[in-house]
């Protein structure tokens, strides 16, 4: 019963802290490949192999989350403003519910949030489940070396978010 109790505390010490927004400096591992997306939208299918070289920011979101919401704002805006500075910003729509899984209804969502970035519809949770990611919504910065370099799981931190991004892009590989 205690052993029980126990998980219990630790799992929602876990989602408040995922709730509240957790941040990384994570020490950097390889960024897995994007796979098992069924549709690739606002671009051509993307590999990490192809975007070495580039700072990227892989967004794990879904439409109808209100954290993922919130924050869509400041990826489109670091989209903008760093996309010509070598940022490509890559959402990752990993649905919570079978509705989000229609890639009609995807589509509507990126015209009303106004996302012009590639987005890879991760309808089986491959490449979630590559990321070992439990969150919505997660960001993960990845290096010009292709490393995972920095995570942050919920809303805010924006402003930390986006100086680790300035860090990466003024690096040399």
């Amino acid at each position: 019963m205690m052993k029980n109790y126990l998980k219990f505390l630790a799992a929602a010490a876990t989602l408040v802290g995922a709730s509240a927004g957790a941040s990384a400096a994570t020490a950097p591992f390889e960024a897995p490949e994007f796979s098992g997306i069924t549709q690739w939208l606002n671009s051509e299918p993307l590999t990490m192999k192809q975007l070495r070289g580039k700072v990227i920011l892989v967004d794990f979101w879904t439409y109808d989350c209100i954290n993922c919401i919130n924050t869509l704002s400041h990826v489109v805006q670091w989209h903008d403003k760093y996309k010509d500075k070598g940022l490509v910003v890559v959402g990752v729509h990993t649905p919570e519910y079978a509705f989000e899984r229609k890639t009609e209804n995807v589509r509507t969502a990126l015209k009303r949030f106004d996302i012009r970035y590639p987005v890879a519809q991760d309808n089986r949770y491959a490449t979630w489940n590559a990321y070992n990611n439990r969150y919505w919504p997660a960001f993960y910065l990845v290096n010009k070396k292709g490393q995972v370099v920095y995570t942050h799981f919920g809303e805010g931190q924006y402003e930390q978010t986006e100086a680790r991004i300035q860090q990466l892009l003024a690096q040399t590989e």
